[in-house]
């Protein structure tokens, strides 16, 4: 990133921008956005279905299954996919540029990068009850837990192979494929849930791989059968793929993609761990994973904007157009504003009811309905800053990201946290309070980053990532350097 004291705020509309370009833009980022959102809820109906039946094997397998959701968050769901979002902006900027063959190349690496990253992390959660216990956690609900996550590391591998193509489809404005597939592998899922109950917490973590293996055949099918365009057909010579110099551009990318995404991810599910050494920890840990299922269901619209924003970006900075790439961060962080709002106040309308949606047990619905509130506050800065984390990645600026989210999150957040919860005796309320100062700060330094942007130093990086030359349009570098 580059400093211009001549830049405007992020939030003052280009003069040369028209009300009829903006609308214009908004329907383009949506047209990304809104198929991304679908198929958001439709994976997120997978989480939500497994969920209901840990909750019905009893308060044990729900704490122990929430514990082991969150373990296989931090040390692998999180590490895998930052690691494929080093491919967006390459990917998405090669679009644009119509660097057809590039693509295909960078899915070939980035899924071998995640191969390999998936064999420590499986041999981790095979041996992850001695660890457990190392922490302090129950040992009950520890045992639960390590037997979900034996059973769920062939889920890992299969994450190693969806997350590439999801993005390599994205960075294409190809979503379609990515929502019929997640609907598809949906129709499966509780009939294997059902048909697997006996199993106990084993049976959901194999339901939840089987599903996910339905989903990767579904996006395979679409690679291989369905007509895509230039850049799915392009020539690839396949040995340019081996371990040349040419990975150091995905891999440069893809570790501080992989921070940026584990800072925020692992905050998230250091709070289970800090849950359970509260006082009642099973009710605490129970409560925390429920609290997460609402998070994690609001999140999927600023994750859905922040992805169509990485990808207009990316599109724009390839294509030579600096102007429209300012453009779009700006309107996308100004719809991320509105939708925290919304997102604000629906999870206060529905502090009551969220909890009772999967459990019985009094205490745990009374300390879900507590925390709500706060938990809907969160969004305020919640929002905008991951669709500015989107705009960075477009940007090919994750290690920014990096810097924001480990001063956010762990230099305030953290210490907050656990001021609140354990100092304060606060409890589980206090935890979240930590994660909403946190997300405040985030979305002030994201913005800030965003506002002081050099949007034709950025064009000039783009060209250089994808290896061609670099001159804006005369008319790119007017609508810049004439912002107000």
């Amino acid at each position: 990133m580059s400093s211009s004291p001549s830049s405007a705020p992020l939030l003052n509309t280009p003069k040369n921008l028209s009300f009829s370009e903006v609308i214009l833009e908004i329907k383009m980022l949506f047209s990304i956005a809104l198929p991304l959102i679908l198929t958001g809820l439709l994976i997120y109906s997978k989480s939500f279905i497994s969920m209901l039946f840990l909750g019905k094997l009893g308060k044990d397998a729900l704490a122990g299954g929430s514990l082991a959701i969150g373990i296989a968050n931090i040390t692998g769901y999180s590490v895998i996919s930052g690691l494929a979002l080093g491919m967006d902006a390459i990917s998405s900027q090669a679009f644009g540029a119509k660097q057809w063959p590039l693509i295909t190349q960078t899915l070939i690496r980035t899924t071998v990068t995640l191969l390999l990253a998936s064999l420590p992390i499986s041999l981790l959660w095979l041996n992850i009850r001695p660890v457990l216990l190392f922490f302090d956690q129950d040992p009950a609900v520890s045992t639960v837990a390590a037997a979900y996550l034996a059973f769920a590391v062939p889920d890992l591998f299969f994450h190693s192979l969806i997350n590439p193509l999801k993005i390599y489809f994205r960075s294409q404005n190809i979503t379609a494929p990515l929502m019929l597939s997640a609907a598809a592998a949906l129709a499966f899922h509780a009939p294997a849930n059902y048909l697997l109950s006996g199993l106990g917490v084993r049976g959901v973590a194999v339901a939840a791989s089987f599903t996910d293996m339905i989903l990767l055949a579904a996006l395979a099918a679409h690679l291989c059968f369905c007509r895509l365009p230039p850049a799915a057909a392009a020539a690839v010579n396949i040995l340019r793929c081996g371990f040349d110099h040419e990975w150091r551009s995905v891999l440069n990318l893809a570790v501080p993609s992989c921070l940026s995404v584990c800072l925020e991810w692992w905050w998230y599910e250091l709070m289970i761990l800090l849950s359970g050494i509260l006082a009642d920890a099973a009710d605490a840990v129970a409560a925390m994973g429920i609290l997460l299922q609402a998070t994690s269901l609001v999140y999927i619209f600023p994750s859905a904007l922040g992805l169509a924003a990485s990808t207009r970006v990316g599109n724009e900075l390839g294509a030579n157009r600096p102007g429209k790439a300012r453009a779009t961060a700006h309107i996308a962080v100004s719809c991320a504003v509105a939708a925290s709002l919304i997102a604000a106040a629906v999870m206060v309308a529905l502090r009551a009811a969220w909890g009772a949606a999967f459990t019985d047990d009094e205490a745990i619905i009374a300390l879900t309905a507590a925390a709500m509130p706060v938990v809907g506050l969160c969004e305020l800065g919640n929002c905008p800053q991951t669709t500015g984390c989107g705009v960075l990645r477009g940007s090919a600026r994750p290690g920014l990201g990096v810097q924001i989210n480990l001063g956010s999150f762990y230099a305030v957040g953290l210490p907050l946290a656990v001021f609140l919860g354990f100092v304060m005796k606060l409890g589980l309320l206090g935890l979240w309070l930590g994660l909403l100062g946190a997300q405040l700060i985030c979305a002030v330094l994201m913005i800030w980053a965003l506002r002081r942007t050099d949007w034709i130093l950025q064009v000039k990086r783009a060209r250089e990532l994808i290896g061609i030359g670099v001159q804006c349009h005369g008319e790119e570098r007017n609508q810049v350097s004439t912002l107000p």
